[in-house]
Order: structure tokens, then sequence, then C-alpha cells
């Protein structure tokens, strides 16, 4: 059985949508960044944390992932107050940036860990569109500040790569590690 690492309703329903069975089990881990970490191995090590965090018995497979949504090599997270929301919009007025999810297959025999990586263009926001935004309560679960699946999809003018990574599982990667380890056939 598939056993997803998270608590993230996202992560959960693209699952379903794709038909892939799986069973929910969060794993609660600290998410800090280490000192002078990267974006990719940042991700990576959380989502094989949750993974690790997770585990059960032999014969499951566990999926875990995290996702980072990262300007100019700064990365950011959840935001934690309505200021930090707004800074985050800000800064992702008008430009390009990227989305990684790190993702880590575990099982009895097997250890997969991988990286998403999708450009996304936001258009330039006003100060108004911002405090919209910031004011439906959205942005305060999501990397970023923003769902590209919800009210943001209105800001977002482009991307480059998965958009199920930007909602925060990159489906067609984690199909195809689940299809080559034989969970799917």
């Amino acid at each position: 059985m598939l056993i997803l690492a998270s608590a993230s309703p996202r992560r959960h329903e693209l699952l379903l949508q794709a038909g892939i069975e799986h069973l929910v089990r969060p794993s609660d881990v600290s998410e800090e960044r280490l000192p002078n970490e990267g974006p990719v191995p940042f991700v990576q090590r959380i989502a094989e944390k949750k993974a690790r965090a997770a585990a059960g018995r032999p014969e499951d497979t566990i999926l875990g992932a995290d996702t980072a949504v990262v300007v100019n090599g700064q990365i950011f997270g959840k935001p934690v107050d309505p200021p930090d929301a707004r800074r985050m919009l800000r800064t992702l007025s008008g430009i390009d940036h990227h989305v990684y999810t790190g993702i880590c297959l575990l099982s009895k025999d097997r250890r997969v860990v991988d990286v998403s990586d999708t450009r996304v263009r936001f258009s330039a926001l006003s100060d108004e569109e911002i405090d919209l935004y910031v004011r439906s309560c959205e942005p305060f679960d999501k990397a970023g500040a923003y769902g590209i699946q919800g009210l943001a999809s209105k800001f977002v003018t482009g991307i480059e790569g998965c958009y199920h990574n930007v909602v925060g599982l990159p489906l067609s990667m984690v199909y195809s590690y689940l299809k080559l380890n034989g969970n799917i056939s």
C-alpha cells in the first residue's frame, strides 16, 4: 500500500484524481533549513525525513514530499502571518520564480529521492490585489504564499514544467517511480 506522509489536502487530492490508491499518514518533522543549504537539497532532505517518519509495515511504500518557492536563491516556505504573505507576493510580482518539490519513495528494498523544478511567471500585482488575496486567507498554508489552483491562478501568466508540481506533487514523476518499483501495473 502507498502511504502519503503528508497532511496536505492538495497532495491527497492529486493522488485521488490520478487514481493512485493510498492512505494518508502525516508525519510531523521539523522543516528548518540547514545553514547554507540550497533549495534542491533542502526539499529532498525534508521529503526523505517525512517519509522516514511515517514508515510502518515493511510491505508499504512511503511517499514524502516537500515544496518550496525560490526567487533568486531565496526560499519561500509558508508565510507566518499577513505581512509575511504580502512580502512574498510583492517579491513574486512581475517576475519568474522556481517551484521545487522534493519527493522520497521508501520501500523495504528501494529508496528514491528526486526533485521536480517548474518555472512560474507572475503578472505585476498591485497592492490592492495583494491585500485582497491575503484577506482571502488562501496564502497561509502554501509555499510562496499562493496556490496556483486557486484564487492566485489569475496572477500566473505562464509555467514551464509540471503544473502539478506547483500544486504540491509532481504526479507524473511519482507515477513513473511507482510503476518502476512495481507498485502500479
